[in-house]
């Protein structure tokens, strides 16, 4: 009998952890160079494949004066590219947050990427701007794994680090922008130096991020889980987790105003950034007569910029919210991407080539902390649908970067450098509604809290929940992350609202 009991006490155990966890074993503290399992292992296969696919979907523009010769593509055929690159993922990522939320965000982001690697691939067989635009839109819909990657870290961190860790998972990860105008250039010139004749060595040059991005797939399939606890079949099969309905979390998802609004606002800063990639490197290699490896090394720098600024975004972000609450979160939110719209008007402005560097730079901190910033609010949105609003913002910012590239980039309507300037504005004005966003239980940026009574975490979160789900216990998830998420009254708001000796429940 005595051995009897201490075997139930010991599976009664909960679960030992690396990092210290809350009541849903996610990570309190974000531990950079740490890879322990199950959260920090899962931010560096989050972090490692996202950029791969985006060293993948950015391998041609660094390339293009050399592709452009060799399939004879007009200026609009570079600019349709370019559109279709980043219009892929606009319903893609879309639908890779609904799959987050059904499958889990493990299976969802190795089986696109694998379901991607091919296009990659034929890129090297590309014989007309046809066969090059198609490739590229393939291509183009491995980006929707930003969505696994940030749904994945919501999942792993808590409340006071969650910013950080979507900040930096991706930053890192857009950090495959810049990365791939400094490595395709150099693994063309490496094997034209070999013998290859340059029209046959750009070609030869994809299958380097070709594999990078299959090798990624499977070591997130092999070494990934979904949850601290492990992955959701497994959880779903213990009874340990419910497996949601589609619709209840499509409804809840779209019928939420705030990932509406926060899908506009990223799609003038992720999709800025996107819209920047594809064309920074033949602007400057255009307009200031430079050689093809300079002026990529010149755009690299704008890519390369996220390896602190999107982190930082994520950062001030959890930052100014231990003082100010979600209230801080969106204020921080709306001045650093007004402020990114600003640098972007003076950097079609200026005219000197090194007036032009650093004034990109400046505004590349501003644009890609915003990105940071937006994902710092986006897991308070929704409990049970978080996978389809992190969709939902991600898709605004391929909508951004299509509707962007279409106006000002396509074809010869405005040059380059008068493009920038107008995408500067459109930066400020659709950052504006940023202004619109209410939490009751937290306020907004002119709004406290709501007064009403039932302006609780525990209201908010359990409102995406009817009656008689919440009899089988279907919300009790929703509960945990409601009490989690106190934090987010911030110092002043959490003092005036909840008496000092009051100790939160978690009972139904």
């Amino acid at each position: 009998m005595e051995i009897e009991g201490q075997a139930t006490v010991k599976e009664s155990q909960p679960p030992k952890f690396a990092l210290p966890v809350d009541s849903e074993h996610k990570a309190t503290e974000f531990r950079l160079f740490s890879v322990a399992a199950p959260h920090m292992r899962a931010f560096h296969l989050s972090w490692v494949s996202f950029f791969a696919c985006f060293v993948s979907t950015f391998a041609a523009p660094p390339l293009l004066p050399i592709i452009r010769d060799n399939l004879n593509l007009t200026a609009s055929d570079i600019g349709n590219a370019g559109i279709a690159s980043v219009s892929g993922a606009v319903f893609a990522r879309v639908a890779m947050g609904t799959a987050c939320d059904l499958f889990g965000p493990r299976l969802a982001s190795a089986s696109l990427i694998l379901l991607t690697a091919p296009a990659v691939y034929f890129t090297s067989i590309a014989s007309s701007s046809t066969s090059f635009l198609l490739v590229r839109f393939f291509t183009g819909f491995s980006l929707s794994t930003f969505v696994s990657t940030q749904f994945w870290m919501s999942s792993m961190f808590s409340a006071p680090v969650v910013g950080t860790a979507n900040g930096v998972a991706g930053g890192w990860g857009n950090l495959g922008g810049g990365a791939t105008q400094l490595i395709m250039p150099l693994v063309f010139g490496l094997i034209r130096d070999i013998g290859a004749i340059k029209f046959t060595a750009w070609r030869i040059a994809f299958f380097i991020p070709a594999l990078f991005q299959t090798l990624s797939a499977f070591a997130v399939l092999i070494f990934g889980k979904d949850l601290p606890d492990g992955n959701f079949r497994r959880l779903q099969k213990a009874g340990d987790k419910t497996k949601d309905k589609f619709t209840n979390v499509f409804y809840h998802g779209i019928t939420n105003y705030r990932g509406w609004i926060l899908a506009l606002s990223y799609g003038y800063c992720f999709g800025v950034e996107l819209t920047i990639d594809n064309i920074v490197a033949e602007y400057f290699y255009d307009r200031f007569d430079l050689k093809l490896h300079t002026a990529g090394m010149i755009a690299a720098s704008f890519g390369l910029a996220n390896i602190v600024s999107r982190p930082g975004g994520g950062m001030i972000s959890d930052a100014v919210a231990k003082r100010f609450g979600m209230r801080g979160r969106l204020w921080a939110l709306w001045i650093v991407q007004t402020l990114g719209g600003v640098f972007c008007i003076i950097l079609g402005r200026v005219g000197s080539l090194g007036a032009s560097i650093v004034v990109m730079i400046v505004f590349s901190l501003f644009c890609q902390a915003a990105c940071g910033l937006t994902f710092g609010v986006v897991p308070f949105v929704s409990r049970r649908s978080l996978g389809l609003i992190s969709g939902m913002t991600g898709g605004g910012g391929n909508v951004g970067a299509v509707l962007t590239q279409l106006i000002f980039f396509k074809g010869s309507k405005y040059s380059k450098e008068r493009g920038i300037m107008l995408m500067g504005v459109m930066i400020i004005c659709c950052t504006l509604p940023i202004c619109f966003i209410h939490f009751p239980q937290w306020g907004g940026m002119f709004c406290g809290p709501s007064s009403a009574k039932i302006a609780t975490e525990e209201d908010y979160y359990l409102s995406e929940w009817n009656s008689e789900e919440k009899e089988k216990g279907l919300h009790l998830s929703s509960l945990k992350f409601a009490d989690n998420s106190r934090s987010e009254r911030g110092r002043k708001e959490d003092s005036e609202t909840r008496p000092v000796d009051e100790t939160p429940s978690t009972k139904v």
